[in-house]
């Protein structure tokens, strides 16, 4: 367990099988889901559920609901969630998200990481609570557009954000760029 009390845990904090969020987009991603405690928060298309994981430790009245279809990263979900002493806070729901939100308690912030859709990204703007906040995160262009629509509708932040990271080639080191990312973060 990580004794770090700020947002943005080392990504070899958790167990994973590739798809996390990796650590500066899930601080970003939690900066401005602006855990306040005693908050609600869905993670939607939880992966590994380091999002979730996160946001109850950065408030120990805080709780969140893992949404993941796939059996094998809902189980390390939960030794994810056990490691960092939340899983008594961290509730972990096997199901697609777009069939899971009319059965999941208001959030007070929603995250949706991974499969973005119009109807998961409808239905969670719908269920947030008013001054609730959403972050969603893309990495395809049918994704990109489902953000666009949604920001010129409800209007909050949408950026784009590439991350490079330093790596050896040969005797130098150059930077190795991960995948894009397309964020809207906005408040209810």
């Amino acid at each position: 367990m990580h004794e770090q009390l700020t947002a943005g845990l080392p990504d070899d904090a958790f167990e994973s099988d590739g798809l996390l969020t990796k650590r500066v987009l899930r601080a970003a991603a939690l900066a401005a889901l602006a855990p306040r405690g005693d908050e609600l928060l869905w993670d939607l298309g939880a992966g590994t559920g380091a999002i979730g994981i996160e946001w109850c430790r950065l408030s120990s009245t805080n709780r969140a609901v893992a949404v993941e279809r796939k059996s094998e990263r809902l189980e390390r979900i939960a030794r994810n969630a056990r490691r960092h002493g939340v899983h008594d806070r961290l509730t972990i729901v096997d199901a697609d998200s777009g069939g899971a939100l009319t059965t999941l308690p208001a959030p007070d912030a929603v995250f949706v990481g991974g499969g973005v859709t119009e109807q998961v990204l409808q239905g969670a703007w719908n269920a947030l609570r008013p001054g609730g906040r959403i972050v969603v995160h893309s990495v395809t262009a049918d994704s990109d557009a489902l953000l666009l629509e949604a920001y010129r509708s409800h209007g909050g932040e949408l950026s784009r954000v590439a991350v490079e990271t330093a790596e050896p080639i040969g005797r130098f080191v150059g930077f190795k760029p991960a995948r894009t990312v397309t964020a809207w973060a906005a408040i209810r």
